[in-house]
């Protein structure tokens, strides 16, 4: 078991560098990983998961905020959604059958990685046109960008239509255990047309308040293992830290490139799993 756990631990280090530069929180690595090597249950995994998404968020918060690449005005915008959709989704993981949670999972990893695929070339929006309810709000945002070395002033549009995503993604997060980084990030990216570092760095920030909603119905059921959770925490904490770092260094087409076979990967094991078992 010694074993085991300093290799869960290694793995959660990159989870939290992965999760802190694609603001996904890093259950798209520790989730699989956890049920497809070694073999947990699923809702074990998930509730590990789920409470190391709070350290996730907690380690990149902090140095996205001082980098400005965080949009707080539109992160407690988009909370209304997911907190409440986090306790639902929390609520349903109880009764939802296994064989459907891996299915669905492996279908919002593709869902993701297509996105990804699509806006590959992409290093900022153009022509966006704020909303009424967006400049009420004034949650239009800047930021300095390094690589650059230039301050990127950007709009916000799509104030409804992404509250309404982020109930569903906050729904997934509960269900999941993933922090819906992949609905955050897309809802963000494509459908409010926020620049893609500013995306993740918003979603990180996001993600802990989604999964501290979704948390305590696993602590409640007693899903929550130590021995599983404990190395989760500290390695994705400690890769969250790392990753922060890299990506305000990095270009945005890179960071979508160099994920998209992990998460296309991932997808087809997990839907592969969830399809035998039927």
């Amino acid at each position: 078991m010694d074993y085991a756990m300093i290799e869960i631990f290694l793995i959660a280090i990159g989870a939290g560098i992965v999760g802190s530069i694609l603001g996904l929180g890093g259950g798209i690595i520790i989730v699989p990983t956890l049920t497809l090597l070694f073999g947990l249950p699923i809702r074990t995994a998930v509730a590990a998961s789920t409470v190391s998404i709070i350290a996730t968020s907690t380690g990149a918060a902090v140095a996205y905020l001082q980098d400005r690449l965080t949009n707080t005005r539109v992160a407690m915008w988009l909370e209304m959604g997911t907190a409440t959709g986090a306790l639902t989704g929390a609520l349903l993981a109880g009764v939802v059958n296994q064989r459907f949670l891996f299915v669905l999972f492996g279908l919002l990893l593709g869902y993701s990685g297509y996105n990804m695929f699509r806006a590959r070339k992409s290093e900022l929006p153009t022509g966006v046109v704020p909303d009424r309810l967006s400049q009420k709000l004034n949650l239009g945002g800047s930021y300095y960008d390094h690589l650059q070395h230039r301050q990127i002033d950007y709009q916000v549009t799509g104030t409804i239509p992404g509250l309404i995503i982020m109930y569903f993604s906050g729904a997934a997060a509960g269900l999941l255990g993933i922090g819906a980084g992949i609905f955050k990030v897309s809802a963000m990216d494509q459908v409010m047309r926020m620049p893609f570092k500013a995306s993740t760095a918003t979603s990180n920030f996001m993600i802990g308040v989604t999964a501290a909603s979704g948390a305590v119905v696993y602590f409640a059921r007693g899903d929550v293992k130590p021995l599983v959770a404990g190395p989760v925490v500290l390695g994705v904490l400690l890769g969250a830290l790392v990753g922060t770092r890299l990506m305000i260094r990095m270009r945005t087409t890179t960071i979508r490139k160099l994920f998209i076979p992990l998460i296309a990967y991932t997808a087809v094991e997990m839907i592969y799993k969830g399809v035998k078992w039927w």
